[in-house]
């Protein structure tokens, strides 16, 4: 029996339900297809549709990679990109390189050709496509491939994990981590899970305007059975791609926790969204050590004061030590300029830290405070104020598209492949 839509019911044949039975929910990525004909956008479609793709934001568009091309030169490309091409082997390869320029390092690329041809395959899969299917193609194709990149097993983690941390206390290092979650999901239509990780005091329950019932504290004491379903009832909706997992703010016991009390809690968050977000209070203590030294990336805020400087040291030269094989910390210089208060030059505080600020924020308490207490962000109250600037640019480099469309790349294998 034919594995395809049959025209009169629309149903699905007995293989191409048995290859869907098989895969998993699909976590909460971006895809777009650009498809050059109806026999391909349609099956897309179709998967699109499928309750395992209720989580996913799926936009199918015509044109194939030209249109790709046209439209990836002013927009972020997403997780996943489906490319159909009727092109000849040579043909494509010429076109996928000139649509190369345009995309973000991370996302993954797929294609639907028309050429049943081993020796394209191999070269595209070393030049970093993911796959390359040969039409025609049927929903539970495109089904399988999707569930292979994301969900099967060995499959590397969707999220990037990043850790927000002040140098000292009240230097606004939740404030920027808020606001540079919001912006990773407004610049790239991306979901974005922001944990607050203070469970005594956390604020981004109050910054957002949220007042959720379960949050963090749940997710922590059901450790050992925590997985996607159970998170997703623990996440409180902030907008179309920011979910977040509240603190509970009240002092009504205390929060002593192991060294790896957060470990599977962040694994499984990262297996659902593509940014992970840990806001981190500023403690030091065995379960924040292990957080910050897992983390994917540390971003260390710090006001420029003698103290700020000498923890800011600690921070980078422990970070450092415990994490030699990854990217040292950031840092932000927060509340610059103050009226009246001596302040060490951003030069001189970087010096002996051996960094370049990611971003420097001046101090401006009206518009920071009128945003927190509406429970907005900066760029919903000002979205010309300086420091919605510097949010976007942070978004832009801790989820790797800071140079993704600055300079020229001789071929597909750094654009396509996922940078660590």
């Amino acid at each position: 029996m034919d594995n395809t839509l049959t025209a009169e019911t629309g149903a699905l044949g007995p293989e191409d339900r048995q290859q869907i039975d098989k895969v998993r929910p699909i976590p909460r990525i971006s895809i777009q297809a650009f498809c050059e004909t109806e026999a391909v956008a349609s099956p897309i479609r179709r998967a699109g549709s499928d309750r395992r793709m209720a989580k996913a934001h799926l936009k199918v568009q015509m044109g194939g990679i030209k249109a790709a091309t046209e439209h990836f030169q002013t927009a972020p490309t997403p997780n996943l990109v489906i490319l159909e091409s009727k092109l000849s082997p040579l043909d494509l390869i010429a076109e996928l390189d000139v649509l190369a320029d345009f995309c973000d390092p991370g996302s993954k690329v797929v294609i639907i050709g028309h050429h049943n041809d081993v020796a394209l395959y191999r070269d595209l899969i070393n030049r970093g496509i993911s796959e390359y299917l040969v039409a025609p193609v049927s929903v539970g194709d495109v089904m399988t491939v999707i569930g292979g990149l994301f969900v099967a097993e060995g499959a590397e983690p969707l999220g990037r994990s990043i850790a927000f941390v002040g140098a000292k206390g009240g230097v606004g290092s939740s404030t920027i981590a808020h606001n540079v979650a919001w912006s990773i999901s407004k610049l790239f239509s991306t979901d974005v899970v922001l944990a607050d990780l203070d469970l005594a005091f956390g604020t981004a329950n109050i910054n957002f305007d949220q007042d959720p019932t379960q949050g963090i504290a749940e997710a922590l004491q059901s450790a050992d059975r925590i997985d996607d379903v159970y998170l997703d009832r623990l996440l409180a909706q902030c907008a179309e791609h920011l979910s977040l997992l509240a603190a509970p703010s009240v002092l009504d016991r205390t929060y002593d926790f192991e060294g790896d009390a957060f470990n599977a809690l962040i694994e499984t968050a990262q297996r659902g969204a593509p940014a992970v977000l840990l806001d981190v209070p500023h403690v030091w203590n065995e379960w924040t050590r292990t957080v910050l030294s897992r983390a994917d990336h540390v971003v260390i805020t710090a006001v420029p004061d003698l103290a700020n400087l000498r923890n800011a040291k600690n921070l980078v030269d422990t970070l450092t030590k415990i994490r030699p094989n990854d990217v040292r910390p950031f840092l932000i210089l927060n509340q610059l300029t103050m009226p009246k208060r001596p302040e060490i030059s951003a030069a001189e505080f970087t010096e002996p830290l051996g960094l370049e600020p990611l971003g420097e924020i001046p101090f401006d308490p009206a518009v920071f405070g009128n945003a927190a207490n509406s429970g907005r962000m900066i760029a919903e109250t000002d979205v010309k104020h300086a420091s919605v600037a510097v949010f976007h640019h942070v978004a832009h480099v801790l989820t790797g598209r800071g140079e993704a469309k600055k300079a020229k790349k001789p071929g597909l294998l750094e654009r396509f492949r996922i940078k660590s």
